[in-house]
């Protein structure tokens, strides 16, 4: 089975970030408030990350592990930073460090999860999907399914990851990712009435189809029978995605006809 690529990405909670930082940590850390010190500094580490300025990320990341080496988002910080950086197995190290601090610590699980999801090892990431999702007072839980299915869908577990596209719909009923792949899982199942419902509330919620969107409309509406709208799909993902891993699979399809 070809592999299914992450809907949320491993960095998202520093995604949002500034890209203006400016530090105004002043005089020795440890002066007057220590934990106000460190938490300025992580604040300032994960401004760095979403700037992609590893080398700053780092140095306001040393400086609050001298404040306190045991504080999981120091140690979470430094994973997305090693993982941004190709450094894996410091990545690795950083993630677990900050869950054996903090085992309740579902951000950072999160982020591990969507690390091993990175590097294909879908059958580790699976089990700490789980223990996001299940974390109810974690506000990335919706996503947290997401990430879920899809690591299910990469283990050819389609039950499983309909389970978890369904519980992500109940909480963000209007989510593209868990809409798309729903539709797919139920075209898959010989369900093209589900499959088609799940397609149209996907396209009234995206501003413009991906092209993984498209190929779903041409495959529902090739199971359906619609042809013009089969067409009028092929025609726009041609012209919107030419370059696309799905328009090349088209072609391909098109040309063993």
């Amino acid at each position: 089975m070809k592999s299914v690529t992450l809907g949320i990405f491993a960095m998202a909670a520093v995604c949002l970030l500034s890209s203006c930082v400016t530090e105004t940590v002043g005089g020795t850390d440890n002066e007057g408030d220590p934990q106000a010190a460190l938490e300025r500094r992580v604040e300032l580490a994960r401004q760095y990350i979403g700037r992609g300025d590893w080398e700053n990320a780092k140095r306001n990341l040393e400086l609050a592990n001298n404040i306190d080496s045991d504080n999981p988002s120091v140690h979470e910080a430094f994973g997305l930073v090693y993982q941004s950086t190709g450094e894996y197995d410091r990545a690795e190290d950083s993630f677990k460090r900050a869950l054996r601090i903090d085992p309740k610590f579902s951000r950072a699980r999160n982020n591990y999860a969507a690390f091993l999801f990175f590097l294909g090892r879908y059958d580790e990431a699976e089990p700490e999907f789980v223990l996001v999702a299940e974390d109810s007072l974690y506000s990335g839980r919706p996503l947290a399914y997401i990430n879920l299915g899809m690591s299910r869908l990469n283990l050819q577990n389609n039950a499983g990851a309909e389970d978890a596209f369904s519980r992500a719909l109940r909480m963000d009923r209007r989510n593209p990712i868990a809409l798309l792949e729903m539709g797919y899982l139920r075209l898959a199942a010989g369900d093209v009435a589900g499959a088609q419902s799940y397609y149209g509330v996907y396209r009234t919620v995206v501003p413009r189809q991906s092209p993984r969107g498209f190929m779903l409309g041409i495959e529902v509406s090739r199971a359906s029978g619609d042809k013009d709208a089969q067409s009028s799909y092929e025609l726009a993902l041609r012209n919107l995605y030419p370059d696309s891993q799905e328009y090349q699979a088209l072609q391909a399809q098109q040309g063993l006809q």
